[in-house]
């Protein structure tokens, strides 16, 4: 093997014939291009590199030479070539760069050791130019903590061309930010191979998902069956241990039992528990340390003691004292951690489906007019301009502008609002938005990535694998602490045979491996797992789904909750909510007249009169005749008589004043209403204000978040006045209304960008980007899977006291945390320099390795006792229902 003399490449002497001699020395090239290059210019090369280098040694000045590509914009003529070919190539450390006008990019050579791309790509921006960059979102296999996050990531900045890398546990993801003439996705999954048993799935394509999809489904059935095979063999071993309290057991003689509990832990630890060894063993040879390094040497220490103590006891017996083993403790630890596990997976598995139901959303064909002819071609053939027809009931292909036709149409999966749109020629429709009465053509507008529920999926997938800076104590605590134990372990058992005066290799055996089993990481294992899994089953009894320990961690830190309007503070439906007679026919009547003239109507605010007047008992008449104007109102006649139903502007188009209403009417509109106008003949009888009603507890949940200090904020999509009734009469100080699906997302970023730490409570489709950008997103059963999926909470009853439960939940959850991590502690911290036998030279005092276990087997049923007293949690106060 050898390198390039001009980009630094690897080459094989065998497999390329692009060579050239130069002064009776050979030079291998990774391409043509290279060797055109040197055959150009060879004395260059030959006074700066030394060519044609074996691998065994190579020049410091080849082996750092590195070749970048950069995509550009801005970039018009000539002069612009030249200008940043010229800042390029005068920077120190530039070997050669090169720009192409045609192509707007430019490729670079130059050494990592004094200049790095960074400063390339800033040059550049200093020039005037940007350098363009895309986003890639990537499926990691094998995180299991979080130092593994950081592992991955430092791993995918170090591949030339990534800008910036963050990686998500929760969601297995990384969001890859590259240059977008560099993106090698193979280049990455070398790179995450390197640092550890990590492995790339797939890119953000659906063919990806669902290949994702299977592998986790059947990692979770391998986990589970290993859990159950632990816990069997854990309650056969606990029994064992306990021997002495069984009847048939009590006349065994120990070393038979400790044979026979050995018999029985080698299955955990090789099948089960061979998960902590073998990804210990790749931390150890990176040098780094993490959770799987805590459990194994625990369990291992726990084992190895035991199976020493089963085959060798005289060597361990002192004092007359047969030796104790610890094979329960080795098999439990690893089932509960296991268990711990799976919930955790099973939880994080719900991530990806969001994804999944959106991609779902994406119609596989269009029915399409060309040259005259109606047929329906898969989606990925049409084009932009082609002719689209839609048929009632049917979902819309891709986005586009309606060119023949009417109808109304359900967009509530965008826009959240329950109220289908009337759309007419030169109106823009959705993607994925359902067509509900009449059939229209539409010429297509937005095709592929470019549409709606693309941009949707995009954000989702953007905001779930970006990274959010949560503490993860245990990890970094254990970085330190497991090899300083160990080197403490080791300098007992030096000092204890080598320089004591009465030197013991028995003696330095047992204290040292009292140092690691009262130093065993157990209850530290045990500390958080615990307390999420009580912390989250409570939440579960409450209809309170949480995804996982982080969100936990980051719940009760919530200073800002962003609450959806329609479907969230309100019930999602239209509904009659007041009744105005302006006459002397009583509010029964005008419900009555109003009711039986939309009976025809498809119209989802004159099925909100229908239904009103169903529940009151009222009996509705069929009309005798029916015209509607859709979006505007009906006429309907009754034995010769009209009625009109409909807004003020339709009324006004029929000869019929409404001056005589109009305070009513602005009263009405103030409030947010819908006003509907019923008049018989040419005079207006009464008024029918349809609104979407705010819920309940709306109103009481806000002033109990302000209460702690929690910002509010609401989101719609309505107009101004609607917004500015509602947040009213919730109690929102801050409204912004007519903001778009894309804009809530934005909002949210202003918001985090401001040091908030944000909370997104929502329900729709058009949510899911918001929740999943969101520190904490929170979604209503009630609504659409796609919210809940995307969310980090997910309220099963629909109820908004679940939001101020969560997050007195996460408080009193996170402080149980800290309590298990100081009591795992405190016994290692006061036991290990006793263990050690400090003690011994001034009282004659050492710590036995049964007692060293005892004081360890303390540290993990407090921790337990502790993290077990979540379940009698009692909320500070219910919200009321006023």
């Amino acid at each position: 093997m050898a390198r390039d003399p001009i980009c630094g490449m690897t080459v094989d002497e065998e497999k390329i014939d692009s060579t050239a001699v130069y002064n009776g020395i050979s030079y291998f090239f990774c391409s043509d291009s290279c060797r055109n290059r040197f055959d150009a210019d060879p004395g260059k090369y030959v006074e700066k590199h030394s060519p044609g280098v074996s691998l065994e040694g190579p020049n410091p000045e080849t082996t750092q030479l590195r070749r970048i590509d950069f995509s550009i914009g801005g970039m018009h003529c000539a002069s612009c070539v030249a200008r940043v070919e010229s800042g390029l190539a005068g920077l120190p450390g530039v070997e050669y760069a090169n720009v192409n006008l045609s192509s707007e990019s430019a490729s670079v050579e130059f050494n990592p050791s004094r200049i790095t791309e960074d400063q390339l790509r800033r040059t550049i921006r200093e020039l005037g130019y940007e350098t363009r960059t895309k986003n890639i979102t990537l499926r990691i296999e094998g995180m299991s903590c979080a130092s593994c996050v950081l592992k991955v990531e430092k791993a995918l900045k170090s591949v030339p061309g990534v800008v910036e890398a963050t990686a998500n546990f929760a969601s297995e993801e990384a969001v890859v930010t590259m240059m977008t003439d560099t993106a090698d996705t193979e280049a990455l999954q070398a790179a995450v191979s390197r640092a550890g048993d990590y492995r790339i799935m797939g890119s953000d394509e659906e063919a990806g998902e669902e290949a994702f999809r299977t592998q986790r489904e059947l990692q979770l059935r391998n986990l589970t069956k290993k859990v159950i095979f632990s816990a069997v063999f854990s309650v056969l071993i606990m029994a064992g241990s306990m021997h002495g309290m069984i009847p048939v057991l009590r006349d065994l003689g120990p070393l038979t039992v400790n044979l026979v509990l050995f018999i029985l832990c080698v299955p955990v630890m090789t099948w089960p528990g061979s998960r902590f060894f073998s990804a210990a063993w790749t931390a150890i040879r990176r040098k780094s340390a993490d959770m799987n390094t805590l459990v194994a040497v625990g369990t291992g220490a726990a084992f190895l003691y035991s199976a020493f103590a089963t085959f060798f006891p005289s060597l361990l017996t002192l004092e007359g004292q047969s030796p104790h083993v610890y094979f329960d403790t080795a098999a439990m630890i690893i089932t509960l951690i296991l268990f711990g596990r799976l919930l955790e997976a099973r939880a994080k598995g719900r991530t990806s489906e969001a994804i999944r139901r959106l991609i779902g959303l994406k119609s596989k064909t269009a029915r399409v007019i060309r040259n005259g002819i109606e047929s329906d071609i898969p989606i990925v053939q049409v084009v932009v301009g082609d002719r689209i027809i839609v048929h009632p009931g049917e979902r819309i292909p891709v986005d586009g502008v309606i060119r023949d036709g009417q109808s109304t149409i359900d967009e509530s999966m965008i826009t959240g609002e329950s109220i289908p749109v009337l759309k007419q020629s030169g109106d823009e429709v959705i993607g994925a938005t359902v067509n509900k009465t009449g059939s229209f053509t539409f010429e297509a507008s937005r095709i592929g990535e470019r549409t709606v529920l693309a941009q949707i999926i995009r954000l989702v997938q953007e905001a779930q694998g970006s990274k959010a800076p949560i503490q993860r104590l245990a990890d970094k605590i254990a970085s330190i602490f497991v090899p300083a134990v160990i080197g403490i372990a080791s300098l007992t058992f030096i000092v204890w045979t080598l320089l004591v005066s009465d030197p013991s290799v028995t003696r330095g055996f047992l204290n040292s491996i009292a140092v690691l089993i009262i130093a065993c990481p157990c209850a530290l294992g045990l500390a958080t797992p615990t307390a999420i899994m009580v912390g989250t089953g409570v939440g579960a009894q409450n209809g309170i789904l949480i995804k996982g320990g982080e969100i936990l961690e980051k719940t009760h830190r919530i200073d800002t909750i962003v609450f959806d309007k329609t479907g969230t503070l309100t019930e999602g439906k239209p509904a009659v909510t007041r009744i105005v007679s302006l006459g002397n026919a009583k509010e029964k009547q005008i419900l009555e007249w109003a009711a039986s003239a939309e009976i025809r109507s498809e119209h989802p605010l004159g099925q909100s009169v229908v239904e009103e007047a169903k529940q009151r008992g009222i009996n509705i008449r069929h009309p005798d005749g029916f015209n509607a104007v859709p979006g505007r109102g009906v006429v309907a006649t009754f034995a010769g008589q009209r009625i009109i139903v409909g807004n003020r502007d339709y009324l006004e188009e029929n000869g019929i004043s409404t001056a005589s209403a109009a305070r009513e009417i602005e009263a009405l509109y103030e409030e947010g209403k819908t006003v509907i106008l019923i008049a018989r003949g040419r005079r207006i009888d009464g008024i029918l204000a349809v609104a979407d009603r705010l819920r309940s507890n709306s109103a009481s949940v806000i002033r109990q978040l302000k209460s702690r200090g929690i910002e509010v904020v609401m989101l719609t999509g309505d107009h101004r006045r609607t917004g500015d009734a509602v947040g009213r009469k919730a109690g929102v100080d801050r409204v912004l209304s007519e903001v778009l699906p894309g804009d809530k997302t934005e909002e949210i970023k202003k918001l985090q960008s401001s040091g908030k730490i944000v909370a997104m409570v929502g329900d729709g489709i058009n949510d899911a980007p918001a929740l999943a950008q969101a520190d904490v997103g929170i979604a209503l059963d009630s609504g659409t899977d796609i919210a809940v999926e995307a969310s980090d909470i997910t309220l099963m009853h629909g109820n908004l006291d679940g939001v101020i439960k969560a997050i007195e939940l996460s408080g009193r959850t996170m402080r149980t945390i800290k309590q298990n991590l100081f009591w795992a502690f405190i016994y290692n911290t006061l036991g290990i320099p006793i263990a050690a036998g400090v003690l011994y030279p001034f009282f004659g005092i050492l710590l036995k390795p049964v007692f060293a276990a005892a004081a360890m087997s303390m540290s993990s049923v407090s921790v337990v006792m502790n993290a077990l007293r979540l379940k009698k949690i009692r909320w500070k106060a219910d919200v009321d229902q006023q």
